[in-house]
């Protein structure tokens, strides 16, 4: 029997995650020279987990704004009427 296709999970992992495994906690800290090599395995800090976030645009200068209208109008005139 086959899986109905609204019930499929599109992306599946490929989003972030906010629980990393104890290995990658281990892994983590171990960057961050805050786990000893020989330590316990449990009981570990916490470790916060950043979420990507897009990077907002930059505004444009007035120069870049009158550049970019004059790059345009050419291109728009040469539609006409007939």
């Amino acid at each position: 029997m086959s899986i109905d296709k609204t019930l499929k999970i599109r992306l599946g992992l490929s989003g972030s995650r906010n629980v990393l495994s104890r290995g990658e906690r281990i892994a983590r800290l171990l960057e961050e020279d805050r786990f000893a090599v020989g330590r316990s395995p449990f009981g570990l800090p916490k470790v916060r987990v950043q979420k990507a976030i897009a990077g907002k645009k930059k505004k444009k200068t007035p120069e870049e704004v009158a550049a970019a209208a004059a790059a345009a109008a050419p291109a728009a005139g040469g539609k006409g009427k007939k």
